[in-house]
């Protein structure tokens, strides 16, 4: 099983990504990157522009895979061959390390780009046909028209072709996203915890890969996997300011970052141990981690709130990933 980094909260004040050089050495599988406009936080003030992050963490590395996880091409913030053209033209720029990963979007992020906000539904069918017109932007040899549900454009070529085959992550929280993640998408990012994994979410995955004629084996189920590892009270406490707010359900209809912040004080120490994987130490974590592996998961990509990044390096460095190489 391959072992991801979301690097979304080690972003320094200066965008240096200093540190990403200690993650390439580490052995890490591959180094995510978060695309909001607004965040699920107000207090950590780096909700940036991805695209140009992306190409300079790929200039900072050598050899791991850069991915965004995840954007949201359905209308109003991003046009779909806006994002077709973002991503072709970081693969033609660093071949082959360029990772795709998109979402059918939150009110937060995209709501105020939009006329209206689509019910979980249309945004569904947005994304989805969002997908077919990338493919076919980065496939067609020749100008054509695309007229769709969603998204019409006529005499539409996109010249900056990717040099290798960009994979499509399909982000699936629930069961019918799952499905849908099998079906259009070359691979599945979900976060929920093991027990749905294995019960729901990729069953259904599976089911949507297998109804299209794909080879499921070759296709991926990747898992992130939020929490912090060595310093549990101080774990803790960033959580509380900076993400606990995912917890609660009615906040992915919120608007305003300072109400989501605001709301974290609902939670008790107790529930964000529940919700989040906080473990005192390596070998708690690589159980963590097996746990996904045992049901089927391929990648985890860890999202890490530890008070100490350097640390939390070091020990993936020195126990962590040599675990789930050793075979």
């Amino acid at each position: 099983m391959k072992i991801g980094l979301d690097f979304s909260f080690w972003i320094d004040p200066d965008y240096s990504l200093g540190m990403l050089g200690a993650c390439e050495k580490a052995g890490f599988d591959s180094v995510w990157f978060g695309d909001h406009f607004l965040p699920f936080h107000h207090s950590f003030k780096h909700s940036c522009f991805v695209w140009p992050v992306m190409a300079a963490a790929a200039e900072r590395t050598k050899r791991v895979p850069i991915g965004v996880d995840v954007t949201v091409p359905i209308g109003g913030r991003y046009h779909p061959a806006v994002v077709a053209q973002a991503v072709s033209t970081l693969d033609a720029m660093y071949p082959g390390r360029i990772l795709f990963g998109v979402g059918s979007g939150e009110a937060m992020n995209e709501k105020r780009f939009m006329a209206y906000w689509p019910k979980w539904k249309e945004r569904m069918e947005r994304l989805i046909e969002a997908l077919h017109f990338i493919r076919r932007l980065w496939a067609e040899d020749d100008f054509f028209d695309f007229h769709g549900k969603f998204f019409t454009v006529d005499r539409v070529f996109l010249y900056v072709k990717p040099k290798s085959p960009i994979p499509i992550y399909f982000s699936a929280m629930g069961e019918k996203a799952a499905f849908y993640a099998g079906k259009y998408g070359d691979h599945l990012m979900t976060v929920n915890p093991w027990e749905k994994c294995r019960d729901a979410i990729f069953p259904q995955f599976e089911r949507g890969a297998r109804e299209a004629g794909k080879d499921v084996a070759r296709m991926h189920k990747v898992v992130d996997v939020i929490g912090g590892v060595g310093d549990v009270s101080g774990t803790i406490r960033r959580l509380r300011k900076l993400h606990a707010g995912a917890m609660i359900r009615t906040n992915f209809e919120e608007e305003d970052p300072r109400k989501i912040e605001q709301s974290q004080a609902q939670l008790t120490d107790e529930m964000i141990l529940q919700y989040y994987c906080v473990k005192e130490n390596a070998e708690e974590l690589i159980e963590a981690f097996d746990s996904f592996r045992k049901v089927g998961a391929n990648q985890v990509i860890f999202t890490d709130f530890s008070p100490d990044a350097k640390k939390t390096v070091r020990i993936f460095r020195r126990k962590v990933i040599p675990y789930f190489k050793r075979e």
